[in-house]
């Protein structure tokens, strides 16, 4: 069964699950978050994937979320390289939240399922998606579904992808992953050639393009964009990129001993001599220093000081 999608705006390769950079008062700092998207893309990044769990989106109002992709555009970041998250407890949100950054130019959107009420049916979720895609009923409209049973506690089987990509073709066109069973990428590949599933994890980028998927959508990829890209980029040409892989995967588990927000946002507080970088919305919080360290020692034992000295 293959999805019938026309036209594709986003690219294959690398994204990144972006931080959110904020203010003082736990504001948004717009200027610094253009600034880090522009840096990823510098280093090599194929797309940023705003407002995901990473740039900590269901911390933020609806009003503060449409600021957020205001801005972003307005700072000259491409739309056609921006995955913006828009997944809500309520339809009306998450399509009005759509509905604004379609016609905004995003390239793609990433959906949450509405992850409050538990269990819920298929037969549910397939409801909610169709009234959000008829309510922005926009031919531009590219949604990924955002898979992450671990937090959401909703699970895309694999009966309800397929449905929502035969009823909407074109429309649903893709996934990111980031149930970490390799199991569940390998049928949702073999079971839908040509929909274009990410990876929530840098570890699984060569394994899950070798069976058709498009790359990976991470959080850790702000700090490991340049190293990923490097592992797409010498796929795509045709090389043997295993020990680049494993030294990729080697630097992910790294990151992994804590939360990313807070890990990421502490690590680029040291690396960029910034505390700025030290503010999260709660209930995400500081963790020790001695935490962090250890996660930088580790790092820099694999060869990985600082994002932007890096030996491929």
């Amino acid at each position: 069964m293959s999805p019938a999608s026309s036209e594709i705006f986003l690219p294959d390769g690398v994204f990144v699950a972006n931080l959110t950079p904020l203010r003082e008062d736990l504001s948004v700092d717009h200027p610094a978050l253009a600034a880090h998207c522009r840096w990823l893309l510098e280093q090599g990044a194929d797309g940023i994937a705003l407002l995901g769990t990473t740039g900590e989106a269901n911390s933020f109002g609806l009003r503060e979320r449409i600021g957020l992709i205001e801005s972003v555009l307005e700072a000259g970041i491409p739309g056609n390289r921006l995955m913006v998250g828009t997944g809500c407890c309520a339809f009306p949100d998450t399509a009005a939240l759509t509905r604004f950054a379609v016609e905004s130019g995003a390239g793609g959107i990433l959906m949450l399922p509405p992850f409050y009420y538990k269990p819920v049916s298929d037969e549910g979720l397939f409801r909610y998606f169709s009234l959000v895609i008829g309510q922005v009923n926009d031919s531009r409209l590219r949604i990924y579904l955002y898979h992450f049973p671990k937090l959401t506690g909703v699970p895309f089987s694999t009966p309800l992808v397929e449905r929502l990509v035969c009823e909407f073709p074109g429309v649903v066109v893709g996934m990111k992953d980031s149930g970490g069973d390799w199991g569940h990428m390998q049928e949702v590949c073999g079971r839908l050639p040509g929909f274009r599933l990410y990876a929530g994890t840098e570890r699984y980028l060569a394994d899950v393009l070798g069976i058709g998927g498009a790359g990976c959508i991470s959080a850790t990829t702000n700090a490991t964009a340049a190293l990923a890209a490097d592992v797409f980029r010498r796929w795509r040409a045709g090389e043997d990129v295993r020990a680049r892989q494993e030294k990729l995967s080697a630097i992910r588990q790294a990151f992994e001993a804590g939360g990313f927000v807070p890990v990421l946002k502490q690590l680029f507080a040291r690396w960029r001599q910034e505390e700025g970088w030290l503010r999260m919305r709660p209930p995400q919080a500081p963790l020790p220093d001695a935490a962090i360290s250890r996660i930088a020692d580790e790092l820099k034992a694999l060869g990985f000081e600082h994002p932007e000295k890096l030996s491929f």
